[in-house]
């Protein structure tokens, strides 16, 4: 009797132990989906995480502000050679060196939320000389033509423009986007710029 009894016993002790084995082989042989980490507003990052929660405003705040200060970083390129101010000059390379990282950052938030990344050249639908502060192919021309005081004048009074437009657009980003990376960015942008119309504005009435 004892035999026969484990006989009876070892068969069905390895039946229940294969069908807890089956629920946990990475939803296996059960056919039943493994539960989604991914969350309605996230995205995975390339590396693996999530990018966080973020709307159509984060994306559109990202896309504008890359050929944005792109620009930007153009105008202030044309300072080293054209200008005749030292405070200019310093002025242009602050710009470049504050936001060329910046681009760098909101390329790699589009990356993270599969959107595309305005490619360089493009405007990302940005309007010429309207405002969003950017300037016109007639505008960039004249100022890259100009020099001494008179680019000094002009790049002042072209870029003080420029950076209103930028405040206008972060202010958009803090009140209305999602993403708390962005909006932080944003209110960099709004202090940090605001604080160079200042000292621009300024440097234009001496």
């Amino acid at each position: 009797m004892k035999r026969a009894f484990a006989l009876l016993t070892v068969p069905a002790l390895a039946i229940a132990l294969a069908a807890c084995g089956d629920g946990d082989d990475n939803g296996g042989s059960t056919g039943r989906p493994m539960p989604s980490h991914s969350m309605p507003g996230h995205s995975a990052s390339p590396g693996g995480g999530q990018a966080g929660p973020h709307n159509g405003q984060d994306v559109m705040f990202a896309q504008m502000m890359i050929p944005h200060h792109r620009q930007a970083i153009e105008m202030a390129g044309l300072a080293a050679t054209r200008a005749s101010s030292a405070q200019v000059k310093a002025l242009a390379a602050d710009i470049k060196k504050a936001q060329a990282p910046e681009i760098q950052q909101l390329g790699a938030w589009l990356k993270s939320w599969d959107a595309p990344v305005p490619p360089p050249g493009g405007m990302g639908g940005m309007h010429h000389g309207g405002t969003d502060g950017m300037m016109s192919e007639k505008d960039m021309k004249e100022l890259g033509a100009a020099r001494g005081e008179a680019f000094d004048k002009a790049f002042l009074k072209m870029m003080i423009e420029h950076h209103e437009g930028a405040v206008a657009m972060a202010g958009t980003e803090r009140s209305s986007g999602q993403f708390p990376p962005a909006q932080q960015l944003a209110g960099n942008i709004v202090s940090s710029q605001t604080a160079e119309i200042a000292t621009m504005r300024t440097l234009l009435k001496r």
